[in-house]
């Protein structure tokens, strides 16, 4: 897969080096796993940090499905 590069909003979360898609959705589960992210009993919903909220465009909690979508936005 080709290599994106993740904008400075999503950069302070996967970090700023270039990345195929797939790894850079790995990181991003990664950081949600390591910080208790993932809603406790819906799964399928993610509580954003200060660092996610930017990514997500402010919002506090977005489907992972939404999260696809957003995280699409801050990628070049």
């Amino acid at each position: 897969m080709k290599p994106v590069q993740p904008d400075a909003a999503l950069s302070a979360v996967v970090g700023a080096k270039a990345l195929p898609r797939t790894e850079l959705t790995k990181k991003l589960w990664d950081y949600i796993k390591k910080n208790g992210l993932q809603d406790k009993k819906d799964k399928k919903m993610i509580n954003a940090d200060a660092a996610l909220k930017v990514v997500f465009n402010g919002k506090g909690k977005v489907s992972m499905f939404e999260m696809t979508k957003l995280v699409s936005g801050h990628v070049s």
